[in-house]
């Protein structure tokens, strides 16, 4: 049996494309939000928002998907969604519009993401879990690679159009969702049963001791894990240059691409436990390091290892959940997950933007490795 199937790739070419897509933008919007006003606090509170109403839309969207036994629909609507809003975010420089396509993008990817990872799922056993999900990161990742090199060439020759990027992204967002098309969705048995918006919280009381142990690990960390944003804001103080802190975030997801199978691999082979662990691990030695002011070549090593913790945490903490919770729940337990981590990232990012304005960079990055420290001795003890 082929571990990396038709299924997986196509998925994984999806997400693909709606990351060259997400991309372009992600680098470009921190400078672009700057430069029509909003200060750290208010991009902080942009990506906190955005990324709060991706996480209430997870829980209720994967509960859904199981209770009504569907994917490829709101997998479709999802990417759709996401699709639409990169253009609308260059139209008009009001606040509030920008408010409204930031959530708008960031509702897409809460539609669609614990769905996708249920299909996902079924198309591994126990012990290929960290390669599918390892695989499909890293193929998403490249195309967070190429998204932002492609940004970086545009403005190089074109210097501070950042609205024609908004524009250029709905093609590749485009194309994720025609991939769609490509598959067809086995009809499953629908479990109709009475639920609203935040019914998806139920499923903690059913969930297994080992899935909540996890979860709680992985929100603790997730409350201190501010948007990245910070980092590139970070690396646009220290070098002065949008071109060297678009490289950099190339560089890292190029790292994170190349690794996230690999690792994938090794965590099926060793433990995931063993993986996420080292992953922590890197992930605290960055920030300590940006806590003070690194130099240009320093950042980039620092990004060369946070692409390794992001490639040693994102897929394979997913993996691991889905191997805690009973196969007719996986959309409902990586919904809950990755509800409770959007909404623990809206915290960690205003709170991050405060320090940042109020106390300055380095207590923004110091507290956060201090925490991340702790959060590996917790797993390290209670996580089995």
């Amino acid at each position: 049996m082929r571990i990396i199937n038709r299924t997986v790739l196509i998925l994984s070419l999806v997400s693909l494309f709606a990351d060259i897509a997400s991309e372009m933008l992600y680098p470009v919007i921190p400078l672009y939000l700057e430069e029509i006003g909003f200060t750290v606090l208010w991009i902080g509170l942009l990506e906190g928002l955005a990324n709060f109403t991706a996480g209430i839309s997870k829980g209720y969207f994967g509960e859904l998907s199981d209770r009504k036994g569907i994917r490829l629909p709101l997998v479709r609507t999802g990417y759709f969604l996401s699709a639409v809003s990169k253009p609308m975010m260059a139209l008009f420089v009001y606040p509030l519009w920008i408010f409204f396509s930031r959530s708008l993008d960031r509702l897409g990817k809460g539609i669609r993401t614990a769905p996708r990872d249920a299909l996902l799922s079924a198309q591994a056993t126990k012990e290929t879990k960290g390669r599918i999900f390892g695989f499909h990161r890293g193929m998403d990742t490249l195309g967070a690679a190429i998204g932002p090199a492609f940004t970086l060439i545009f403005l190089y020759f074109y210097p501070l159009h950042y609205k024609a990027v908004f524009y250029f992204a709905f093609l590749p967002g485009l194309i994720s969702v025609l991939l769609l098309f490509v598959l067809k969705e086995k009809k499953s048995i629908s479990r109709q049963r009475p639920g609203n918006f935040f019914s998806f919280f139920r499923y903690w009381k059913t969930a297994s001791t080992r899935y909540k142990k996890l979860v709680t690990g992985l929100l603790l960390f997730a409350l201190f894990n501010s948007s990245d944003f910070f980092l590139l804001l970070k690396t646009k103080e220290v070098t002065g240059s949008d071109n060297i802190t678009i490289a950099a975030y190339v560089f890292y997801n190029l790292v994170f691409a190349l690794t996230s199978y690999p690792l994938g691999v090794l965590a099926d082979k060793l433990s995931f436990k063993k993986v996420l662990s080292s992953g922590f691990l890197l992930f605290a030695i960055v920030y300590g390091c940006f806590a003070v002011q690194p130099s240009v070549p320093v950042i980039f090593i620092l990004f060369f290892i946070y692409g390794i913790y992001a490639a040693a945490t994102e897929g394979v903490s997913k993996a691991w959940i889905t191997n805690t919770a009973d196969e007719n729940n996986i959309a409902t337990a990586i919904g809950f997950y990755t509800s409770g981590e959007s909404v623990c990232s809206f915290l960690a990012s205003v709170i991050a933007g405060g320090l940042w304005l109020w106390f300055g960079s380095f207590y923004t990055f110091g507290i956060t490795a201090i925490i991340s420290f702790c959060v590996l001795i917790y797993f390290l003890w209670a996580v089995k």
